[in-house]
This record gives structure tokens, C-alpha cells and sequence, in this order.
């Protein structure tokens, strides 16, 4: 442990005479640096951030002039010298600081502004492992840390965001503030960490290691949002450079702000409509906290989105919709019939963009992608003391083995409605009944501590749905159910018989299977096993 000692305090505004500036990203550089130049700073710099500035037709001293060192071993070793630390780590006011500097002809770095290799990019944009590699700063981190931690003295920069600020207080004060230092210097700290984090991350899947001694996950904020789940609770939105089509980086067209369920319920809207392949059907996916309440496909958008919204159309109203492709007029009309909070789709076409474009405070976001919904990748949730990590739920159920348990085979479109359903049985709340009807959903129970009353509610909402529109029986008569995880007892599967399914669809796996099974050959339904469940909590 270092002893600690006491030093001078240091004065609030520190003035910036040499700045040592190094950047991969050059937006803002050359206005910023001549500001710097104008002000009376000495700039220093690396490789092509010199030769840009040097563009500039501005005085910049390299870095190997002061540390009386080249850059070797293709730049991996350029800024790694006690004259660069030693002038960013110096207590200018301690009296033994004072004279190693001159002893050693170190001078003073009042200002660092390094932005670091494009790594998360870099692996964003799919590249070989060696290239992810050498796109791992060493230099950079370690200054960083170093101004960082000197912040009595030295003022760090890691965003271009930030050029206008810092250059406000030096023309107003003629110096940082230790206000300003010490914001900057947290930032710093928090960028190296989010950077380290993406770093491990990516080399633990990389090398197949599941569960890391430790783990750390970072990003880069996008939205101060205006409070949480609710208006007493303080929240923002973070993305994480995940290259994966979604909420994180979508394009908002127009409409309000984005709030904290908006974004939850946004995320799961168009991670479920991902799981159809718009190459075989248009979808749509409605969905109302977190849940969906009505989800179909049909030879049309705006087909798809009627028979999803037929499901449940009292829970639709200021639900999330989500395509899996671009939205066209007619879509754009019937979702502008009823209260919608935020629409997503891949695209939209000029006749929906100017539809929805009436409806101000309807938010509709343009991803350019679907989501890959059998791609691996990280999920995490925190718990008092800790956090809880888990692959990505990627099992699609048309890489199952499905296995027919009972005298009666399921029709070719019994099979289909089958698969529906169990496609979207890992994007509703445990415990899950899906009731579906060539192609659509006809009927969800969600999020219920006994898979029994979710058959129930999933056949209450069929039932309040045929009377909203004037039909005589529910369209759970004829349907097939799902569910997310095996039936304990027989007494759910009596209940979606009596709902009127003809055959299910379930992972199997209970003691009790024979029994279920049993049931299932007495009322004459067809059950396939799928061997996976979907648990969602």
C-alpha cells in the first residue's frame, strides 16, 4: 500500500500551458487545437493526430521530442516514458515533485485529451481476432489514469463533447476549474472502465470462457431519460456499441422522447417480431409492459397487424408495435386508428412516414436490420449485492427435435400454429399460455404463479375478445396452446381443452409427463415435446 503525505492544496484554476493531445477520432481537432494555439498552449502530439494538426498549418512539437525516444514497434511504444507520465503525475506544488522535474527535465502536461483506438468498433465490424487485437490501446488508458488521477492539476479529456467546455473555462478563467478537472476526471475513469470491460468480454467469448473469474460490463450514454419504471426514480440509457439492430441504435423518424418503458417494451417488441423471417411472412408483434398482447402473421403487413390487434384490443391501446418489415401506408393507417406509443420497424416508406407523421407524439423508430434471433450474446440483471449473467435466450424451435407423444399426430397447420406459438412463448412472462390460430395469437396468459391460471386468463381475454367483436365463440375454439415450460399436473392441459385447443406443444420433462400425456390421449388432443424450455422472469 502507498503511504500517503501530505501536499500543498492545490489552487482551483489550474492554467493550461502544454497540452498533450493523441486521438483516434479527429472530429472537432483542428478548430479545437487552434483554439488551444490561440490561447498561448504548447501542443504536443502522436502520429496522425501531429499530421493533422500540421494540416492545420499549426505548431505541434511530437512526443518523441520530448521524451527524446522514436515511436517504435509499429507505434505500440510511443507515450510509455516518465517524461509523458512524469508530466501528467507531478504535484506541481510539492517541493521533492518540483525537483525530480528538473532533475530530470520533465515538464508539466496540464491538459491530456486522448480518445483511444476504435476497439469496440473494430469488433462491431466483425474483425479477425488479430486485428481486434491490435486495436487494444495501451497508451492511451494509461495516460488517461494518470491525468485522471492528478486531477488537482491536470484536466483529461476522452470526448470531443467536451472541446467547447474546456475551451469556455480557459478563455473565461484562463485555466481549468478543480469543478471541471474533476468531472472530466470520472468520465475518464468510466470510459477506461467501459473499454476494459468491452475488451474482457470480447476475449472471454472468444476463447469459450463461460464464467470468468470476473466480469464487468460499460457503455456510453445515449439519454438521460425523465425517470425510471416510475416518476420517482432516477434513470438513464446506456448502449454498449453491441452491433444488433434495435432500440439501442435505432433511428427516432420523430415523436417524444423516448421513456424508460418505452425503451424496455420497445426492446422486447422487436426482439419477438425478429423471430419471423420476413422472407416468409410479414409480422407484427403488440406489445404492452414487456408482454406481448397480440402477435400474427399474414400474406400482408396490415393483415398481420389486424389479426394481432383482434387478439387482445383492449391491452393494444398504448402498446408497442414492431414490424419485421418496413412499414407501408396502409400498416401506417390502421396503427393510427387506436393510442400507440412507439412504433419500430426495419424501414418505413414515404406514404407511412407521412401517416404517422400527423400523430406528433407517436415515436417511430427505424433500425435498417433485424435482429439475428439465434445469435449468442450476454444478458445481465442486477440483485442486491451482485449481478446475474446468462447467454442470450437463442434456441429457435426450428433447430428442435420435436417429438410426437400421443396416439394423434397434429395436422400439417396444427404443426404450424405449433411452432408459432413456441416462438413466442420466450418472449412472454413465466409462467406462459399462448393460445394460436393459423398464424396468430388468439389468446396469452403471462406472467401467473400457476401455469393453470395463465390458461384461464389467456381464455378470459379470447372470450372478451369475441364479445368486442360481436362474435359468438372464442377463437381459442379450434386453436392450439402453448407452453413455456412443462405441465406439472394435468389440470393445465384440462384447462386449455376446455378453452377449445386441439393440440400443444410443451418442453416435457415433469415426473408427471405420463400423466399429462395420458390426459392429452383422453380428450383426444395432439401434444408434441420440444425438449427446451423458455422461462422469462
Amino acid at each position: 500500500m502507498v503511504s500517503l503525505k501530505a501536499h500543498p492544496k492545490a489552487a482551483d484554476v489550474q492554467r493550461v500551458r502544454r497540452a498533450l493531445i493523441s486521438v483516434s477520432d479527429k472530429t472537432g481537432l483542428a478548430e479545437f487545437a487552434r483554439a488551444l494555439h490561440e490561447a498561448g498552449v504548447e501542443l504536443v502530439s502522436t502520429g496522425g493526430t501531429a499530421k493533422a494538426i500540421k494540416e492545420a498549418a499549426l505548431p505541434v512539437k511530437d512526443v518523441s521530442d520530448l521524451t527524446g525516444f522514436p515511436e517504435m514497434m509499429d507505434g505500440r511504444v510511443k507515450t510509455l516514458h516518465p517524461k509523458v507520465h512524469g508530466g501528467l503525475l507531478a504535484i506541481r506544488d510539492d517541493a521533492d515533485h518540483a525537483a525530480s522535474m528538473k532533475e530530470h527535465g520533465i515538464g508539466g502536461i496540464d491538459l491530456l485529451v486522448v480518445n483511444l483506438y476504435p476497439f469496440e468498433a473494430t469488433v462491431a465490424k466483425g474483425a479477425a481476432y488479430d486485428e481486434c487485437v491490435e486495436n487494444i490501446d495501451i497508451g492511451g488508458p494509461a495516460m488517461i489514469r494518470a491525468a485522471a488521477k492528478n486531477h488537482a492539476y491536470v484536466a483529461v479529456v476522452v470526448d470531443a463533447a467536451d472541446y467547447g467546455t474546456v475551451l469556455g473555462e480557459i478563455s473565461a478563467r484562463g485555466g481549468t476549474s478543480l469543478a471541471l478537472r474533476t468531472k472530466l476526471a470520472q468520465k475518464a475513469y468510466a470510459r477506461t472502465a467501459a473499454y476494459d470491460a468491452a475488451i474482457s468480454n470480447w476475449m472471454a467469448d472468444a476463447i469459450g470462457e463461460t464464467a470468468p473469474d470476473y466480469r464487468a460490463f460499460g457503455g456510453s450514454l445515449k439519454q438521460t431519460l425523465r425517470y425510471g419504471e416510475n416518476p420517482h426514480q432516477i434513470a438513464s440509457f446506456y448502449v454498449t456499441g453491441e452491433n444488433r439492430p434495435g432500440v439501442s441504435n435505432a433511428e427516432q423518424l420523430q415523436g417524444k422522447e423516448l421513456s424508460y418503458n418505452n425503451i424496455n417494451d420497445t426492446d422486447a417488441a422487436f426482439e419477438l417480431a425478429a423471430e419471423f423471417d420476413p422472407k416468409l411472412a410479414p409480422a407484427i408483434a403488440i406489445i404492452k409492459h414487456a408482454n406481448p398482447c397480440g402477435v400474427a402473421t399474414a400474406t400482408t403487413l396490415a393483415a398481420a397487424y389486424r389479426k394481432a390487434l383482434a387478439c387482445d384490443p383492449v391491452s393494444a391501446f398504448g402498446g408497442i408495435i414492431a414490424a419485421n418489415m418496413p412499414l407501408d401506408g396502409e400498416t401506417a393507417e390502421e396503427i393510427a386508428r387506436i393510442f400507440t406509443e412507439v412504433i419500430i420497424a426495419p424501414d418505413a416508406d414515404e406514404d407511412a412516414r407521412r401517416i404517422i407523421g400527423q400523430k406528433k407524439n407517436l415515436r417511430l423508430l427505424i433500425t435498417h436490420g433485424l435482429p439475428d434471433a439465434g445469435a449468442p450474446g450476454l444478458n445481465f440483471k442486477a440483485v442486491a449485492g451482485g449481478m446475474l449473467v446468462q447467454s442470450r435466450d437463442n434456441g429457435r424451435i426450428d433447430d428442435l427435435d420435436l417429438k410426437v407423444v400421443t396416439k394423434r399426430a397434429p395436422t400439417a397447420q396444427e404443426m404450424a400454429d405449433l411452432k408459432f406459438a413456441f416462438r413466442i412463448c420466450k418472449h412472454v412472462k413465466s409462467n406462459a399460455i399462448i393460445y394460436v390460430k393459423n398464424g396468430a395469437t388468439v389468446g396469452i396468459g403471462a406472467g401467473q404463479m400457476s401455469r393453470v391460471d395463465s390458461a384461464r386468463i389467456a381464455a378470459r381475454k379470447a372470450q372478451d375478445a369475441a364479445d368486442a367483436a360481436g362474435e359468438k365463440t372464442p377463437a381459442t375454439i379450434g386453436s392450439v396452446v402453448a407452453s413455456d415450460a412443462f405441465f406439472p399436473f394435468a389440470d393445465g392441459l384440462l384447462s386449455a381443452a376446455e378453452a377449445g385447443a386441439t393440440a400443444v406443444i410443451q418442453p416435457g420433462g415433469s415426473v408427471r409427463d405420463d400423466e399429462v400425456i395420458a390426459a392429452a390421449d383422453e380428450k383426444g388432443l395432439a401434444m408434441v415435446m420440444t425438449g427446451m424450455r423458455h422461462f422469462r422472469h
